[in-house]
């Protein structure tokens, strides 16, 4: 007898598809289970659905009604609280269930037949290796032993507030093993926010448990594998085999049926948010799927986010989050007696900010500076150079310059921080004031010195740098601006006569000069590059490191002593309101690779180079203190009616003209404002949202893409959600209207992060 099935297929939410399709089976199947079915002319994977059929798309008609072409027999049925996740991602992000959960499962699940995957899980099995010896675990420090007796004690969700190099990951390893001790079936989810991180990670949980239970039990999932790497991952989670998935955002839709533990590393980054297709929050999916599955979730950072940060306030004051505290790096020790070290104002610093040619102090006046600054034990000093009393045009300061030379001499590193890469953001003529405009995009085409091209980051159009001016013939064409090659290249002319200790000989009987590498999405293009880059730097091979927010994050660089930001004041005046917040954390993070052996910890420093050196910015960071900053844009944010006492969300708009896009988003916004009025019930919802008109993008032509956007607003959530649950239909219908021909697609970011 045959039975008729709910089907989840892969249909984008702009469709004329609704979100479960019926299809005829000839034995009832559970729902979760993986299916192959036709649709049209091609065969897809399917999901079978708990819905009834009623509320699936089409005709009920018999004869009309499909079969399926197969079970993907061997797999188990996805698990109802891993439909219910997807259900709510859905929901609330505004997609369609079936796009959110067929994206959530591997590539290659989706392509192979069910012949195919049956011949893919008979394989043989890699043996588990168990006689590897087993790495120790760390002995805890007092504030981590605390933090994980808090953990084991409390429900949660908790966020981990420890400072860079205070051991957090040591608190998740323990966190883990407590968790799989307890329950022989027991799961754990560790998240991270980039690709280039999971690697070190991934080595330290193999060391730790691979010896325990097997090599199969640490499984990696991220966007950087190949397809059947993320299969094989993907199905031994999906088993149980897998005890520890590592993974990014993309980890948190793993199906991992006994999930006791999710820890969210660096939870304030904003790569936990997804900029295509369904824009979730993996940060926030995780804290949800944690209530859902009665599992406890770790949030951990040095510098939280804003939204984390206030629902960790105290409970009485409507916190949700448990709040754990380690200020301490391990094995801080405190300052040797700055003894008898001079007053060093009188060379132009005053408490750790530069305003002349000072030279780095000696380690006495260094540790009175510190205690003056208010520096916590163990933490880098953080320096300011004021650069309006540097040589106009400067690059590095002199201070700067013969700090990086005494960290050399001494067997150091430094590290040179820049959040652009290429030579120069523009190329100019200024005779004629030509740029290297984007013939395509709304944006400058970057220069590259080193390939001599113009490259535009954002359609990738590039071509060779032109002889003379396109515009006036001026051969004297000259960048604009800088980035790190630019950077590494001047540091290499500033530095050249600089010899690194203990490299004399006859040949070189000066020694050898010192030597600087970049690390930055162009020097890491190729498939290995970034590891064989990072392993130099752990071994000591490199001098200087140049790079962007790459290497200012997760790693952990042993003989760092020094770490400058060149020119970061562009956040500050940013029109985003959450610029300052990404500025503080992404310098502090970069100052987290500063001194992380305590053997060095006590000069360890932190060099801004800056034209505004009394910014409360700079002054919170000076003294490591993120509480002060969260409690001042807290403050700001709450009189702006900001996130988080506000909920947004994003209506983004791409057509063939700029005037079609808006034409779009305002037909859409005048319907809310006058049909959506009339509906019964509907006027004390749209009293709290506040939709904006519409305006262009930053950026508003991206690959001869116009792009617009609109912004909605509300003081409450649920009047936001239930808002735009209804407004979908609405927008659905102003696509068709005349004024908007030539839209190519339209989308909603609900809790957007760039606005």
């Amino acid at each position: 007898m045959n039975t008729r099935l709910c089907v989840l297929v892969q249909t984008p939410a702009h469709s004329a598809l609704g979100p479960v399709l019926t299809y005829r089976s000839p034995q009832a199947l559970a729902p979760g289970t993986l299916v192959r079915v036709p649709l049209g002319s091609r065969e897809t994977l399917g999901i079978v659905w708990e819905a009834g059929v009623t509320e699936a798309t089409g005709e009920i008609d018999p004869d009309k009604v499909r079969d399926i072409a197969g079970t993907l027999e061997g797999i188990a049925p996805l698990g109802a609280a891993w439909q219910q996740l997807v259900g709510f991602a859905a929901q609330y992000y505004q997609r369609s269930v079936g796009e959110v959960a067929l994206a959530a499962l591997p590539p290659q699940l989706r392509d192979l037949s069910p012949l195919q995957m049956q011949r893919r899980l008979k394989r043989k099995k890699t043996a588990d290796s168990l006689g590897a010896p087993v790495q120790a675990a760390q002995a805890l420090s007092p504030e981590q032993a605390e933090v994980l007796a808090q953990i084991q004690s409390q429900s949660g969700p908790f966020l981990l507030f420890g400072a860079t190099g205070s051991g957090k990951t040591e608190v998740y390893l323990h966190a883990v093993a407590a968790q799989l001790a307890a329950d022989p079936a027991a799961q754990a989810l560790v998240m991270v926010p980039e690709i280039n991180l999971t690697p070190q990670l991934e080595a330290r949980f193999m060391a730790r448990f691979g010896p325990v239970y097997g090599e199969q039990a640490v499984v990696s999932l991220h966007s950087g594998m190949t397809n059947p790497q993320r299969l094989k991952s993907w199905l031994a989670a999906h088993s149980g085999q897998a005890r520890i998935v590592l993974g990014t955002r993309m980890a948190v839709f793993a199906s991992l049926p006994c999930l006791r533990l999710i820890v969210v590393d660096e939870e304030h980054d904003p790569s936990y948010k997804s900029s295509e297709g369904a824009r979730y929050s993996a940060r926030d999916l995780a804290v949800y799927r944690g209530k859902l599955e009665g599992a406890k979730v770790i949030l951990g950072s040095a510098t939280p986010s804003l939204e984390s940060w206030y629902q960790s306030r105290p409970s009485a004051e409507g916190g949700r989050y448990l709040r754990l505290h380690m200020p301490s790096r391990i094995g801080s020790l405190a300052m040797p007696d700055a003894g008898t070290a001079q007053d060093t104002g009188s060379a132009g610093t005053d408490s750790a900010t530069f305003t002349a040619h000072a030279a780095s102090p000696d380690q006495g006046a260094r540790n009175a500076m510190r205690r003056q600054s208010g520096t916590p034990d163990g933490l880098p000093l953080v320096r300011r150079v004021d650069m309006n009393h540097q040589p106009r045009r400067a690059v590095f300061s002199l201070p700067l310059l013969e700090a990086i030379k005494e960290r050399v001499a001494r067997g150091e590193q430094c590290m040179v921080f820049l959040n652009r890469r290429g030579y120069a953001p523009v190329l100019h003529c200024a005779d004629c004031g030509w740029k290297s405009e984007c013939p395509h995009c709304s944006a400058f085409r970057v220069f590259h010195k080193i390939d001599r091209t113009l490259r535009c980051h954002h359609c990738g159009f590039t071509e060779r740098v032109p002889r003379a001016c396109p515009a006036c013939g001026n051969p004297d064409i000259e960048p604009m601006g800088r980035g790190t090659e630019q950077l590494e290249e001047q540091l290499g002319a500033l530095l050249a006569d600089v010899r690194r200790p203990g490299t004399e000989s006859a040949e070189h009987p000066e020694g050898l000069p010192l030597r600087i590498a970049r690390i930055d999405a162009d020097s890491t293009r190729l498939k290995g590059a970034l590891e064989t880059q990072l392993a130099a730097v752990h071994a000591g091979e490199v001098d200087v490191l140049v790079g962007t927010q790459m290497i200012a994050k997760g790693h952990d660089f042993r003989r760092i002593t020094l770490v400058a930001a060149v020119n970061p004041d562009g956040a500050l005046f940013s029109s985003d309101f959450r610029a300052p917040e990404r500025l503080f954390s992404l310098l502090m993070q970069a100052a987290g690779r500063s001194g992380r052996d305590a053997a060095l910890g006590d000069r360890s420093e932190v060099w801004i180079q800056t034209f505004q050196p009394a910014h409360p910015l700079y002054a919170a960071l000076k003294a490591h203190d993120y509480p002060a900053f969260a409690e001042q844009q807290l403050q700001e944010r709450q009189k702006a009616g900001m996130p988080p006492f506000s909920a947004q969300a994003l209506v983004r708009a791409e057509a063939r003209t700029q005037e079609a896009a808006q034409a779009f988003l305002n037909l859409a916004r005048q319907s809310a404002l006058t049909d959506m009025a009339q509906w019964p019930g509907w006027e004390v919802i749209l009293e709290q949202v506040f939709v904006y008109p519409a305006v262009p993008m930053s950026i508003q032509r991206v690959a001869n893409v116009e792009r617009a956007q609109m912004l909605v607003e509300s003081p409450s959530r649920a009047a936001l959600q239930k808002f735009l649950a209804a407004w979908h239909d609405v927008l659905h219908g102003t696509r068709a209207a005349p004024e908007c021909k030539g839209l190519i697609r339209w989308a909603v970011d609900v809790d957007p992060l760039a606005i």
